[in-house]
């Protein structure tokens, strides 16, 4: 347990974290934002975590931020500034962790909630979801890296026309647009997303969390920049076992068993 808003489990090499306010589709508040700070600083710090997969109790995925409690209460200068600063913060982990996230986005996705899903490496949505960035028709503001994330993955002219006009579209469209990666049925988000799990857990964790380290920033980097930290981490990687393991399963025609060293 991560705590009530966040639920976490293990199923040998994954793990397993569901956002659990369904009375509330899953809609962010300070205590979610912390048990997944929690539960993603513990898998970066565990070397037998080598994946994670994220997804939602209930029929939404996550449906933004909560704003009924923001409605309720007016929040001080200081809570405002600690809000926004978890929430970047569980976002910036999602991205930046040394172990692939999979997102399995079961319904629906809105404002914070599709930021959390763009935030993961990849993900697996339900066809009829829906999904919208609304923040900037309602007056706020997006977060959780989208002005970056979501044009890394569908370019800029497309990422404007979702974040300015704020308009609903499917979990259909998101796979075909390339926001996320894959639509399936509703009952098959979370067995297709713990398949896919499950493929990136057998990887070499070396060589994997070195991807996730360059193939976003590498998009700003000149040339001479991504191939200079390729070879730098080529060589880091000829030094490790898993390298020697990786080819002497090829030769011997068998799975590798990696360790992660």
């Amino acid at each position: 347990m991560a705590g009530s808003e966040v639920l976490a489990s293990r199923d040998g090499a994954l793990l397993i974290l569901t956002l659990n306010r369904p009375h509330r589709l899953n809609a962010v508040n300070v205590g979610l934002y912390e048990g997944l700070v929690r539960e993603l600083e513990g898998a970066e710090a565990d070397g037998g975590v080598r994946c994670v997969v994220l997804t939602g109790a209930g029929r939404a995925f996550c449906a933004g931020a909560d704003l009924k409690e923001h409605r309720d209460r007016d929040p001080t200068m200081d809570e405002r500034r600690y809000y926004a600063g978890i929430a970047q913060r569980a976002n910036h982990l999602i991205q930046t962790i040394g172990t692939p996230v999979v997102a399995a986005v079961n319904g629906h996705a809105i404002g914070a909630g599709l930021e959390l899903a763009l935030s993961a490496d990849l993900a697996i949505v339900a066809e009829e979801a829906k999904l919208r960035l609304p923040e900037v028709a309602l007056g706020t503001f997006v977060g959780g890296g989208a002005v970056y994330t979501l044009s890394d993955r569908v370019g800029v002219p497309r990422a404007r026309e979702i974040i300015y006009l704020g308009d609903f579209f499917s979990g259909i469209d998101a796979a075909a647009w390339g926001v996320l990666n894959r639509a399936v049925p509703a009952d098959e988000v979370l067995p297709e997303a713990m398949r896919l799990a499950r493929r990136l857990a057998r990887r070499a964790p070396i060589p994997l969390a070195a991807v996730k380290r360059l193939i976003g920033p590498a998009a700003t980097m000149s040339r001479e920049e991504a191939l200079e930290r390729e070879q730098v981490v080529l060589e880091e990687i000829f030094g490790t076992s898993d390298w020697r393991e990786g080819l002497t399963a090829f030769h011997e025609k068998r799975r590798p068993d990696y360790k992660g060293r």
